[in-house]
């Protein structure tokens, strides 16, 4: 259960097929430079090579600005992953993501997702920076907007075409995303998937791209200095207008069940199967001739001085405390460093007085301190984390992860996916475990519980069964 953070330094990112690629000249400035030209002795990104990147953190642990923790639910193997990817395009870029996968496969596409959609997200990039420098157009850099622009910032051309790229680079890496998935010969994504919470932090700027229920939100103080929750994505779920819109016509069907009416479901139109509990997703091709896509929302927003925090987390959290208590949570606790882990176990307390007869769900954290400051690391090990813990990698359980064989509506405060149950449950009266690090757990080692009879509602209801001449929708 370490975090994998290596101390070496790195300058470069690559394609998703591992060729060497230079990193864009990107951020939130704009220059007139050349982008200095790479040589051979640079050290080169790939996927093979994801472990021992630099400041990429993606199991319990922190990192120089950010703390992440993820906890195994009871329905069987972890299917969350997380990750802080510091330096993501410069010194002044952090890459934050969450990704919560469902149905048989969920947690290897999850962690897929995890390792594949940022250096996506990198190629897009760079593919748009080699085409500026080509011509004459603006090259971003830095952090120097506001005092190398000046007037040609005056109607905001500078800053659309800044929101505009990054748009359109969230849009690619998604879509190619979803492509390799269903091309992928070791993974089956019929029925299973992942949701994605990504954002992307560059000086005062917050680009954020998201699909399904996970949920990032930011702590800020009002003008009386005290802290509020502003929640910055939309839960896609199925009876969202639009959504459910889109899935109708695609002939897809969008309802409840009886003893769950709370929870809205897309559902094939010939079978009812599988109830997927979200809109948007990763994965789950027997929906996507049906409405479920895999287009990201897209967000742009300008931090201010008042901005502490970002929390992006899994519906586990979600489900069982609200924005207002996540702000409140992490904003008191004891050290910064400490702030997703005791999240988590607050999380883990709430589903057990709420929903004792429930099976509690993965949850996942990502804390992103916005003033890029964290505790002194005599502060992180009293609170169980020592710094050899933070050297460390995790070979036995993320060597695997990497095996690929393997404008809105706006959301309620709670994600409103449990269902209450008035009988009693074993699972309601035993201390709820926090070893923490479900990853580390193999798929062999562990039957996948989430389509079995447990009365937490989970993000699929049964997997459908095709015949060889399926009905004509």
């Amino acid at each position: 259960m370490g975090a994998c953070v290596s101390t070496s330094r790195s300058t470069c990112s690559s394609k998703s097929n591992g060729e060497p690629v230079p990193l864009p000249c990107l951020g939130i400035g704009f220059c007139r430079q050349k982008r200095t030209k790479r040589t051979f002795s640079d050290p080169v990104a790939t996927l093979q090579h994801l472990p021992s990147i630099p400041n990429r953190v993606f199991t319990n642990g922190k990192s120089r600005s950010s703390c992440i923790f993820t906890q195994q639910g009871r329905k069987g193997i972890n299917q969350d992953a997380m990750i802080v990817w510091e330096d993501f395009m410069s010194e002044d870029v952090t890459f934050c993501g969450v990704f919560d996968g469902h149905g048989p496969h969920g947690h290897l596409v999850a962690r897929k997702v995890r390792d594949a959609l940022p250096v996506k997200l990198q190629s897009f990039l760079n593919s748009c920076q080699s085409k500026q420098n080509g011509s004459d157009q603006t090259c971003f850099k830095g952090n120097s907007m506001k005092s190398d622009v000046g007037d040609l910032d005056k109607d905001g051309s500078i800053e659309d075409k800044l929101n505009s790229l990054w748009r359109e680079a969230f849009l690619k890496s998604y879509k190619a995303m979803d492509k390799e998935l269903k091309s992928h010969p070791n993974l089956d994504c019929f029925c299973s998937g992942s949701t994605a919470i990504t954002i992307v932090k560059q000086g005062s700027n917050l680009f954020m791209g998201y699909i399904g229920d996970s949920r990032a939100i930011m702590g800020s103080k009002d003008s009386n200095d005290s802290m509020v929750a502003v929640q910055l994505t939309v839960d896609l779920k199925p009876d969202l207008p639009r959504e459910a819109e889109r899935i109708k016509r695609c002939k897809g069907r969008v309802f409840a069940l009886q003893d769950e009416p709370e929870v809205p479901r897309v559902w094939l139109p010939f079978d009812d199967a599988p109830g997927l509990a979200m809109a948007r997703a990763f994965g789950d091709f027997c929906l996507k001739e049906y409405g479920v896509i895999s287009i990201p929302e897209f967000s742009h927003r300008t931090l201010t001085e008042r901005d502490q925090f970002i929390v992006l987390a899994s519906d586990g959290v979600w489900d069982v405390l609200s924005n207002e208590d996540v702000v409140e949570i992490v904003s008191s606790a004891p050290t910064r460093a400490s702030a997703a882990r005791i999240l988590v176990d607050s999380a883990a307390r709430e589903w057990k007085l709420k929903y004792p007869t429930s099976k509690m769900d993965d949850c996942a954290v990502v804390c992103l301190f916005l003033d890029g400051k964290m505790d002194s690391e005599s502060d992180y090990d009293e609170q169980g984390f020592s710094s050899a813990t933070l050297d460390q990698s995790n070979h036995s359980g993320n060597a695997a992860e990497s095996d690929d064989g393997q404008k809105s509506d706006p959301c309620l405060q709670r994600n409103f996916t449990v269902r209450s149950a008035e009988e009693t449950d074993t699972y309601g009266r035993q201390a709820v475990e926090a070893d923490g690090d479900g990853e580390a757990m193999s798929a062999e080692d562990q039957n996948w519980l989430g389509l079995e009879g447990v009365t937490r509602v989970n993000s699929l209801v049964q997997l459908p069964r095709f015949s060889e001449e399926r009905p004509d929708p």
